[in-house]
């Protein structure tokens, strides 16, 4: 139990590293869909096509493995 605790541990930090880094390179966040919306000098996005595409990717690949 304690190995995968310490795995998942580790899976999330190093997704968490990568993650910005990778959604530069794929552009998520800026599809057609996703909106931005500045506020007071703070930008908040809403990436709700982003969410599905990352959605489907996943559906997929869950049905294949």
């Amino acid at each position: 139990m304690l190995k995968w605790i310490l795995t998942l541990v580790i899976a999330i930090f190093l997704f968490g590293i990568c993650a910005p880094h990778l959604a530069r390179a794929v552009r998520l966040g800026r599809l057609p869909g996703d909106v931005a919306w500045r506020f007071r000098g703070r930008t908040y996005i809403f990436p709700f096509a982003s969410t599905l595409l990352l959605s489907l990717l996943f559906l997929v690949l869950s049905r294949v493995l």
